[in-house]
């Protein structure tokens, strides 16, 4: 599933988010920035431990904010620590939207062209799935259509069957496609 957007494409996958070969992928992090569970663990394991401490040399982070690492092994050239929860490990739509946004941000600070991202909040957080699609993907699209940005392609990498559906369907409600 892709939608064009401006100058940039968006396209949600099925896959494993540490085999993308983009500029930076996304990590779903809490305020301690320890990468011990989910999508974090994954990252964590193919791409070194060297991303955790250079993450945990940034502390404190709030929520609703990121920060930039290396990539250290992965084909990904730099990590983005999305920090959706704080200690208690809840977070809500809000807050998946804030922080996509702080994501955004980052990657334009740092003039990236390619980004990957899963579903935010999903996992530990227990957002739904729908929820998070849509304050995701409504954050990327006005992002997009703001024109201001260096991204030419956004990618959703999506490891659960229930996720995958979520985004692919919000992506043709909110991109427009039929």
């Amino acid at each position: 599933m892709r939608a064009k957007i401006g100058n940039a494409s968006i396209s949600v996958e099925r896959g494993d988010i540490t085999d993308r070969e983009v500029d930076a992928l996304v990590n779903p992090a809490n305020t301690a920035l320890t990468m011990t569970t989910g999508v974090a663990a994954a990252i964590k394991r193919k791409g070194g431990v060297i991303i955790e401490e250079e993450a945990l040399r940034q502390e404190p982070v709030e929520v609703g904010d990121a920060v930039l690492t290396p990539g250290g092994n992965l084909h990904a050239t730099h990590v983005i620590h999305a920090v959706v929860m704080g200690a208690d490990l809840k977070t809500d739509a809000d807050i998946v939207g804030r922080t996509t946004r702080a994501v955004l941000a980052m990657a334009d600070k740092h003039r990236l062209t390619s980004i990957a991202l899963p579903a935010l909040g999903t996992g530990v957080g227990h957002l739904a799935p729908a929820a998070a699609a849509d304050a995701m993907i409504q954050a990327v699209v006005a992002h997009l259509k703001a024109g201001k940005t260096a991204l030419k392609r956004v990618v959703f990498v999506l490891y659960l069957d229930d996720a995958y559906r979520a985004f692919t369907d919000t992506l043709k409600r909110v991109g427009g496609i039929q």
